[in-house]
């Protein structure tokens, strides 16, 4: 069997080597001369599989290392008689972590404002969605989700429709699909009539697709203060985004919420053992224990002059330092022509390795059991002092 894998999957020759015969190919070079004799092709979302790419080939399986797959098209595939595999909540952890992350920078250490008791919405409460709902309920938010089609499926009333949940939120964030036609489209969802009916001076967040939101809509709730701040990591027309919108932002990142190392490794895991199914093979493959179980710096805290939010915000941004993520993307924002959009996939193509909270060993003097019990929910190893 012969796999094409593109460059961006991270140990993808190791694990797919294990099958048969790998050629490994940077990601935008994966052209239709590429993959003509190949039986299976392994991608992350640079790669857009479709007819142009795969009609007259010999793949059979097509997989993305990714839990989107706006990248497929699903219906030709389908049609083609191919079998095509996204990887399903590979990253849903980290981007909780991400948006948890956020949540305690920008609210709790730039604006003062205690998270406890707040009020945040959940658009879209799949695998990324449930796992924010979580973390924030640890945090001691109240939680409201809205989700139409777990609604229409399950006929649950904890999903509320948005023009209810909309004017209680004091944080509202994204995590949908992007869907342009059916019952439910998503294209745009974040447009006028959506700020319109927002809570005055509500956090907004997105961390789904750029296209969820409409980019004017979002530049004028800024402007006219109808929201307090924007978060964003995902955007627009990427690469080539709006650097209008990223000088109006309070936090702007390269679409690499659930770029942690972590969820990369469980993309490539999880095609593997799709592949192995579509072929009738037993997976062969693990990653070694030393990658998936690292010696990290230890965090050290003295909790003793801080209330449980700011100790827990010191120990989440000293894990995963948000902040250099988002200067990393402003540094190339005067960039002209080609030069901004380059600098933006560059930050994603050489993303520096960032490890899930659950990776990371804490010590603590002076903590409270509330605080150790919160690390702990969150993931993190902790050591009794």
């Amino acid at each position: 069997m012969k796999i094409v894998c593109a460059s961006s999957v991270l140990l993808g020759r190791e694990a797919f080597a294990t099958l048969g015969e790998c050629v490994v190919a940077p990601d935008r070079e994966i052209k239709a001369a590429t993959v003509h004799d190949a039986d299976a092709l392994i991608v992350r979302s640079k790669t857009d599989c479709n007819s142009a790419l795969l009609a007259g080939s010999r793949v059979r399986f097509v997989g993305t290392a990714t839990a989107g797959f706006d990248h497929f098209d699903t219906d030709w595939l389908t049609q083609a008689g191919l079998t095509w595999y996204a990887a399903a909540g590979c990253n849903a952890n980290s981007v909780a972590e991400y948006i948890s992350a956020a949540l305690l920078l920008q609210l709790g250490q730039r604006r003062g404002r205690k998270l406890a008791g707040l009020t945040l919405g959940i658009v879209g409460v799949g695998q990324v969605g449930s796992r924010v709902a979580h973390k924030a309920r640890l945090l001691g938010m109240r939680v409201l989700l809205n989700d139409p089609p777990l609604a229409a499926k399950t006929g649950d009333p904890i999903y509320r429709p948005l023009e209810e949940i909309l004017p209680q939120c004091d944080v509202i964030t994204l995590h949908t699909p992007l869907e342009k036609k059916g019952p439910h489209p998503t294209f745009h969802l974040a447009g006028e009539k959506f700020f319109a009916q927002l809570k005055r001076g509500a956090l907004f967040i997105n961390a789904s697709r750029g296209e969820v939101m409409e980019t004017a809509c979002v530049e004028r709730a800024l402007a006219q203060k109808t929201i307090c701040d924007a978060l964003l990591d995902v955007w627009e027309d990427e690469p080539n985004t709006s650097r209008e919108l990223l000088a109006m932002a309070a936090l702007g990142t390269p679409h690499i919420a659930g770029y942690s190392f972590e969820g990369r490794l469980n993309g490539t895991v999880q095609c593997h053992q799709a592949l192995c199914r579509a072929c009738g093979l037993t997976p062969n493959w693990t990653p070694p224990r030393a990658i998936t179980h690292p010696t990290l710096p230890l965090i050290e805290t003295d909790a003793a002059q801080l209330d449980v939010e700011s100790a827990l915000a010191r120990i989440l941004l000293t894990a995963y330092d948000l902040p250099a993520d988002d200067r990393a993307l402003r540094a190339g924002a005067s960039g002209e022509g080609k030069a901004w959009g380059e600098h933006f996939e560059k930050l994603r193509k050489h993303y520096p390795e960032r490890r899930e909270f659950a990776a990371h060993a804490v010590r603590l003097t002076n903590a409270s059991p509330l605080l150790r019990e919160l690390l702990r929910g969150f993931g993190f190893q902790v050591e009794a002092v």
